[in-house]
């Protein structure tokens, strides 16, 4: 009988414990839930993705829906139905759970806005977005934009800029890590002139059908792409790990260009050869052509005033990372960071592009990338979200890797074998 009430006291503080247990993942969980309709009711079917994971629901009969088990943070909703223009919106999770009114709006679109209009450059354009913003790793080789018809395109030559928008999710299959994207396209632009790449905008993550075989090598190909990531970096700078996942931190400091004159003696040398009186379109100093003296001191014009040194002391991830609030952390420094991911070498394809990053010959040949700061910090998550992704500007690998190798920002990598 001793035995028996014994057991079923120890039976009753196993289930305490796992009510509490419980109780505390629900306290560190919590919800974003609301209704979907447009001027007059609620809209039942419409989809409701969460940018950038494999999360989603759909709205019931009144046009309501809930997202559950959500950790403290920030977040993209992403709306979709039939008839209506796709819909976003920010929302950030504190402590407590998030009510929300999502109103779509129809999509009147006019004739000339779904015809495509006739424009010789067209599929260029449409091939140079594909090139900078899915990418040209061996993984963009077996992607496929399903709806390129979406697209607008428009080349403003004035800028040299490259202009792409749409108003519909922009469907992307990846036949290399098993996910087929639907894609909210805030703003996506490249300027010629300068080289710079700038997409914004909301995935969501499908997983595509497959066999056993098939999925096995997603995994594999998908362990590929995370590893070494800035995802990756940003997760493990975030737990202070970055050493144990393989991350070495230095700085890419400027120096001034040793092969550039002062900036003054270009100028004074400049102004006395537009001194020269003109003749026959020519300038010339005492009947000599001075066309060489004048195409010197333009390239010295040209050349960049600065050039990039590698700087081998090792940044200190204790004075380089600060908290700014309970979910998020901040970096700020000068000159940029050069992480070398050091579990993986740089690939044949990756060193035959301009995206490889010069580095002394005694450095072993890992991946390198360049974090460069346009304001005064970055903030980031514990999952390794951007807070803003326009606050950093990458150069190397992570410039190299686009579209085509993101996972979704709740991946976990397989446990590591011991």
């Amino acid at each position: 009988m001793g035995t028996f009430v014994s057991m079923i006291k120890n039976l009753l503080v196993a289930c305490i414990l796992i009510m509490l247990a419980t109780n505390a993942i629900a306290q560190n969980t919590f919800s974003i839930s609301g209704v979907v309709r447009d001027k007059k009711d609620g809209l039942p079917g419409a989809s409701i993705y969460l940018s950038g994971y494999k999360i989603a629901t759909v709205a019931d009969n009144d046009g309501k829906f809930k997202l559950s088990n959500l950790k403290p943070g920030s977040y993209d909703l992403l709306v979709q139905l039939v008839g209506y223009l796709p819909y976003s919106k920010s929302v950030i999770i504190s402590d407590k759970s998030v009510q929300v009114e999502l109103v779509l709006k129809e999509n009147v679109a006019q004739l000339d806005e779904v015809v495509i209009r006739a424009d010789p450059n067209r599929q260029k354009y449409i091939n140079q977005f594909k090139e900078f913003f899915i990418g040209k790793t061996p993984n963009a080789a077996q992607c496929k934009i399903l709806n390129p018809q979406v697209l607008n395109v428009d080349f403003d030559i004035t800028k040299s800029t490259l202009i792409v928008s749409t108003k519909e999710f922009l469907i992307v299959e990846n036949k290399a890590l098993g996910y087929r994207l639907k894609y909210m396209l805030d703003h996506f632009e490249y300027n010629s002139r300068t080289h710079i790449i700038f997409y914004s905008g909301h995935p969501f993550f499908e997983e595509l059908k497959a066999s056993a075989a098939k999925k096995k090598k997603y995994i594999a190909a998908r362990e590929v792409a995370y590893y070494g990531s800035s995802q990756h970096f940003f997760r493990s700078l975030y737990a202070n790990k970055t050493k144990e996942e393989g991350f070495i931190i230095n700085k890419m400091i400027k120096i001034p260009n040793p092969n550039r004159y002062p900036q003054y003696v270009i100028n004074a040398n400049l102004e006395k050869i537009k001194a020269v009186p003109e003749k026959t379109g020519i300038r010339q100093t005492k009947g000599k052509v001075d066309t060489a003296l004048l195409a010197f001191w333009t390239k010295q014009q040209e050349m960049p005033k600065t050039i990039d040194k590698f700087s081998r002391a090792e940044v200190l991830t204790d004075t380089l990372v600060h908290y700014f609030n309970q979910n998020l952390k901040y970096l700020s420094y000068t000159d940029a960071l050069l992480i070398q991911y050091t579990k993986e070498k740089e690939s044949l394809a990756y060193s035959k592009t301009g995206f490889w990053i010069f580095r002394p010959l005694d450095v072993p040949e890992n991946e390198i990338s360049v974090a460069n700061l346009t304001g005064e910090g970055v903030r980031f998550y514990e999952n390794g979200g951007i807070y803003d992704s326009r606050s950093l500007l990458y150069e190397g690998y992570w410039a190299y890797e686009k579209v085509a190798d993101m996972v979704p920002m709740d991946y976990i990598p397989l446990p590591k074998k011991e």
